[in-house]
């Protein structure tokens, strides 16, 4: 990863389905995908924000996510579903979600950014929960993927080490913060686009100049 020979460029974005700030970035996320479409495709990496947690949420836990939620609801007008704070018990294991999200890519890498914003929309606006593969699976087959397939794969040792090899990469780059967004023209260097939420104003004209000057 330490070579610079040019690639094509492309932008990496480091996230987490079950983050609430990367839930807030998500229609930034996709309008940028929409506009750029192949000129400028967008690789995904997981994060893993909570993965691994066996905790179930305390009452602190509760606040701080309840005032999370508040905060990005305000920022970005994404909609939120706060009954999921009359759950008697969650545990905020976001390993699954992301686990999923590295099934899609390996299955449909077109569809991988489109399958983790209905991750998103599942948990955050209609509280479902999204830490049980056989909701990942249900809403894969409703995005269009087999259901087999996707079955299949989301219990494999391949898919769950090619999980933590993302939390792996991500965390020796230091990246702790999601969503992170980066852009590359040399294998192995990456250029920071936005570390945290962003709101879309600038962005589609700060990328295409970065672009054209890839490409002059």
């Amino acid at each position: 990863m330490n070579d610079n020979h040019a690639v094509e460029p492309h932008l990496l974005y480091v996230a987490d389905p079950m983050c609430s700030w990367c839930y807030g970035f998500s229609p930034v996320i996709g309008a940028i995908a929409a506009h750029f479409g192949d000129r400028l495709p967008i690789r995904l990496l997981m994060g893993g924000l909570r993965a691994g947690n066996t905790r179930a949420m305390r009452p602190e836990d509760r606040d701080y996510i309840r005032s999370a939620w508040t905060r990005v609801n305000a920022a970005t007008g994404q909609p939120f579903d706060f009954g999921f704070f009359d759950r008697e018990t969650f545990t905020y294991d976001t390993e699954p979600a992301c686990r999923a999200v590295v099934v899609a890519r390996s299955l449909r890498p077109d569809k991988a950014l489109g399958y983790m914003a209905a991750i998103q929309k599942a948990f955050y606006a209609t509280n479902r929960d999204t830490t049980d593969v056989l909701v990942l699976t249900d809403v894969a087959a409703d995005e269009g993927f087999d259901r087999p397939a996707f079955s299949d794969a989301i219990v494999s040792p391949e898919i769950k080490n090619a999980t933590f090899r993302d939390f792996l990469i991500a965390q020796e780059a230091g990246i702790r913060g999601f969503p992170t967004l980066l852009a590359s023209r040399q294998a192995g260097q990456y250029e920071l686009v936005t570390n945290g939420y962003r709101p879309l104003d600038g962005m589609v004209e700060a990328l295409e100049g970065w672009l054209a000057r890839t490409e002059a």
